[in-house]
């Protein structure tokens, strides 16, 4: 799993974000997005199997591998020998604020959160036609769901860091194969809230 919220969560340390508006800019590509997922989730990948896991051309993956690592968020596995080099993530979780930067910054980091949920939804309208052909203990446990609850916004915080807290028991299976239970797969949350514009 890849965590890859388009704002700070609650608690986020201050030198984990990303202040570059250039490297904010690099993300601000819903294709780059799929190929951080499927680094995130397959592991090391060549951009030759990138291009089978998604269609696109080896050059189209290539240029945007190449785009991707000059601002550090992938890199080619050291030590690989052969004229085709892997490819990896360089950390699983990309994050920035538009609270205390620059406009330039604050509207590179828009559109990396326009790309990134272009990405995100594409991924679930997919995800939801193939949801049929499941099996069923897999079509009971997956869910799509919107509700309505009127919060302050501490209270918000505390049920999104409640609701992270969560989800990060398992976050040890990520790089740790061995950690996984047999029948475990990747399973993607898109935890998104709103708030109703204030009105007198």
């Amino acid at each position: 799993m890849i965590n890859t919220p388009c704002y700070t969560y609650p608690g986020t340390v201050a030198d984990d974000l990303i202040r570059d508006p250039k490297a904010l800019r690099a993300l601000a590509h819903p294709f780059r997005w799929k190929l951080i997922m499927l680094l995130g989730t397959d592991g090391p990948q060549t951009a030759t199997q990138c291009a089978e896991a998604t269609g696109e051309s080896v050059a189209s993956c290539s240029y945007h591998l190449n785009t991707l690592a000059k601002y550090g968020f992938v890199a080619e596995v050291p030590g690989v020998k052969g004229k085709q080099k892997p490819w990896q993530l360089v950390q699983h979780m990309q994050r920035w604020s538009g609270e205390g930067v620059d406009e330039e910054t604050a509207l590179a980091g828009e559109a990396a959160g326009e790309a990134f949920l272009e990405h995100a939804f594409a991924e679930i309208r997919d995800a939801n036609r193939r949801k049929s052909l499941e099996p069923a203990e897999w079509r009971e446990a997956l869910a799509l769901n919107g509700r309505l609850e009127f919060l302050t916004a501490q209270e918000l915080q505390e049920i999104t860091a409640e609701v992270l807290a969560i989800i990060g028991r398992y976050s040890d299976r990520n790089d740790d194969k061995s950690a996984r239970p047999e029948g475990a797969r990747p399973v993607r949350f898109l935890l998104s809230t709103t708030v109703s514009p204030q009105r007198d």
